[in-house]
């Protein structure tokens, strides 16, 4: 290239970059521009955010009373902008709603005291969601004495919010008039930074809403309420759903202009009368306008019979389920030939003039030669994970033969009751020592003596490989929730989110515009509850109202002592939602077949994917989750939020598994060179034969199958592929799919309820 064409392509990178700049200031310009919003968050007890404001308000001569409740917008006239303050109390929600529309968020830190537990909840929840740009201000500074004193205390509280903000440059104190005009100066000349998520959707900050008259109050419950703001974002479109605060989703039935403040007295009476006697419509839904369904039509639901089929029935099965075939105990022609034990050199040719083994004598898989190479396998994971885990690595057997525990011959003869039953209460006991030292084995379950295990375990099956086997999807249509058919299913992610985005760019009200938006069918009883924050509006992308399979990434706070529990109840915001979810835990990434493991726990400082049914979000969107904290009877502190994990919304996957696995375990008996007497795992003869086709796997990655069962108390013989040792367990994995549940919204309840919508929408494990 050129030293022309270089100078060209900076000019074009030059043009560009500044017509990106005043597109993104050109709303804030003019008499009638939208308001730059600012949010005040005092982060100590000591802070006032109203007092803030009256002094930046003082270093420009403005005389505005400022009130800790109150919204107000100033016109500073130096800079030819308005600024709209929203002060926020030390209360969670208030605060994230407040900062989830400001350009600009205000920290107040005091130099006397130290950021509390509800400071640094409130910094880390709005860090959590997403946050435009930021400006630190010191209250009281010299009240510090010494002043020599007043250097250190700054770099200290400047060390503190770097550690959240890095970018925090200057803390600027308010008892400096000439610190106060330059936030100020800030405030008006810089372009906010704005958050990802939020300019992809057109979002407003509520000013005013008007509600029905009374006369019309008590005809109905539900009416059309009016909300005010400025539009800002993506254009707003009538025909998209809008989300107000934590009232719900509504329908649009008109949006009208609405007269700027800032306009001249007598102007604004004439705008007054037009407004009063023919307001300007500036949109109207029509006919693509979206609806308020969650769930697609049962017609719809139920359009291909052969999706649907119901699989035989559990009772007609006589083996386990393994990958996609049902392993029969009588009838075994389907199973491959098991490899024979063959004399060194035998050629494939010579082998199928051989009926049986050649050997009987010593164990009955010495020598074993695999003529077709189907035990071959190997891949780096657990033993617990099928034939990936598996050691293949045959170790060496002793170099000074020991007698053998027991002879082939000998016969086996079943304990005695009360003797098997003292034996079994031992091996317990010593197990539960060991797993309270070793959580290698979390999956493990106990059977007792007098359950069935093919009842217990009717809806587990057997996989060859977690990561690789396929998963027989109709063996769970009979398990599925009511209406899981119904939910919304996205072939391709990455073209759908592209279109839902990319309609958002075209038509609608342009933002920079001050609107009245007319809300269809609002809950009239909202007005009784008392607005403490700031009211938002955020408009919905196309189908981000339908319910479907959600997976966030979820990473709990090494901080939380504890670790949270599967389908345990939290509180999510995810963008402009609040929800209530039980989520289910399992384990992140992606896999050939889409089959990922349970998990009963998230423990602290790991990261899980947490799914639940939900309504759709586009995009990668910060969330933040917390846990309602309940105190005691006697406490008279009120219930509140606690931050627990932070994570991102996922693309949705319908067709994700999510599997739960158990692990039988047994005692190695007896041992007899590779083939060994395993008891503890089954306790009939029965059992044995119906989960006879699984694979058998040890601690130390060996791996074998059971041959026959003995006697009628569970013990079976099993062949594995080298020795094990006594002190190994013998492992059987069993999975089965569990569903996630449904989610309901926040409306504000901090107590907890007895019951919810999430227990009877059907979408239970």
């Amino acid at each position: 290239m050129s030293k022309i064409d270089r100078r060209h392509q900076a000019r074009q990178k030059q043009n560009t970059k500044h017509q990106e700049h005043s597109k993104s200031t050109s709303i804030f310009g003019g008499q009638n521009g939208a308001p730059r919003t600012v949010a005040v968050v005092p982060l100590t007890e000591d802070g006032d955010s109203a007092l803030a404001i009256q002094k930046l308000n003082e270093a420009l001569d403005v005389e505005v009373d400022a009130s800790h409740d109150a919204v107000f917008t100033i016109r500073i006239d130096r800079f030819k902008q308005s600024l709209q303050y929203i002060p926020v109390k030390r209360v969670l929600l208030n605060a994230l709603d407040a900062c989830k529309v400001a350009d600009f968020v205000l920290f107040i830190l005091s130099p006397m005291q130290e950021v509390d537990e509800t400071g640094e909840l409130l910094i880390r929840s709005i860090e959590g969601q997403g946050v435009s740009t930021v400006f630190t201000v010191v209250q009281g500074l010299e009240m510090i004495e010494p002043p020599k004193r007043r250097p250190q205390v700054t770099t200290s509280l400047k060390s503190y919010i770097s550690h959240f903000f890095p970018n925090q440059e200057k803390l600027h104190s308010l008892d400096s008039r000439q610190d106060c005009a330059n936030v100020i100066r800030s405030l008006c000349t810089t372009t906010p930074k704005g958050v990802r998520w939020r300019e992809d959707r057109s979002w407003m900050h509520v000013e005013d809403v008007q509600w029905p008259s009374s006369s019309t109050e008590n005809q109905s419950i539900m009416g059309e309420v009016v909300v005010t703001g400025v539009v800002r974002g993506k254009g707003l479109a009538a025909n998209r759903l809008v989300q107000i605060g934590d009232w719900g989703t509504f329908q649009i039935e008109q949006i009208t202009a609405a007269a700027s403040p800032n306009l001249k007295k007598r102007k604004a009476e004439e705008m007054a009368i037009d407004d009063a006697s023919s307001p300007t419509v500036l949109g109207k839904p029509d006919a693509d306008q979206d609806d308020l369904a969650e769930l697609a039509p049962d017609d719809i639901a139920m359009g291909d019979g052969d999706d649907f089929l119901v699989s035989e029935a559990p009772t007609e099965r006589k083996g386990v389920l393994l990958d996609d075939h049902h392993y029969f105990s009588d009838d075994e022609s389907h199973l491959p030939d098991l490899p024979k034990r063959l004399p060194r050199g035998t050629s494939a040719y010579q082998a199928a003039w051989f009926l049986g083994d050649v050997s009987d004598s010593g164990s009955d898989d010495e020598g074993v030669i695999d003529v077709d190479g189907d035990l071959r396998m190997a891949a780096p994971a657990l033993p617990q994970d099928g034939i990936e885990g598996l050691d293949h690595h045959i170790m060496v057997e002793p170099t000074e033969g020991g007698p053998s525990e027991y002879p082939q011959s000998e016969m086996f003869l079943d304990p005695s009751p009360n003797e098997e039953a003292e034996e079994l209460a031992a091996y317990r006991s010593r197990k539960k020592d060991e797993a309270e030292e070793d959580l290698e084995f979390p999956d493990e379950i106990e059977l007792l003596p007098n359950v069935l295990a093919r009842e217990r375990l009717a809806r587990y099956r057997g996989l060859k490989s977690l990561r690789s086997s396929k998963w027989e999807m109709n063996e769970d249509r009979a398990y599925e929730p009511e209406d899981w058919n119904r939910l919304l299913q996205i072939g391709d992610y990455k073209r759908a989110k592209s279109q839902a985005i990319r309609e958002a760019l075209v038509g609608g009200i342009p933002p920079g515009t001050r609107v009245h938006v007319h809300l269809r069918d609002v809950p009239l009883d909202l007005q009784k509850q008392p607005l403490t924050g700031a009211l938002t509006l955020f408009s919905l992308l196309r189908h981000e109202y339908k319910r479907t399979v959600m997976n966030f990434s979820m990473t709990l706070s090494s901080d939380y002592p504890h670790p949270i529990k599967s389908k345990e109840e939290l509180v999510m915001q995810c963008g402009p939602r609040r929800l209530i979810i039980h989520p289910l835990f399992s384990q992140t990434g992606n896999t050939p077949n889409n089959v990922h493991k349970f998990d009963r726990y998230l423990h602290p400082g790991r990261t899980a994917m947490a799914t639940f049914i939900a309504p759709l979000t586009w995009g990668s969107v910060p969330t933040v989750f917390f846990k309602r904290t309940t105190p005691s009877s006697s406490s008279t502190t009120p219930p509140s939020l606690e931050l627990i994990a932070t994570g991102t919304s996922q693309p949705p996957d319908h067709t994700r598994v999510i599997a739960k696995r158990v692990i039988l375990t047994g005692h190695p008996y007896k041992i007899h060179k590779k083939l060994v007497t395993v008891r503890y795992m089954f306790f009939n003869t029965e059992d044995v034969a119906w989960f006879k086709a699984l694979q058998l796997w040890t601690k130390r990655g060996r791996s074998g199958y059971i041959k026959e069962s003995l006697g009628t108390h569970g013990y079976f013989k099993a062949t594995f592929d080298a020795r094990i040792n006594p002190q190994d367990s013998v492992g059987v994995s069993l999975y089965k799919r569990v569903f996630p549940r449904g989610a309901r919204p926040w409306r504000g309840e901090l107590k907890e309820e007895v019951g919810g919508e999430g227990e009877k929408d059907g979408m239970v494990v």
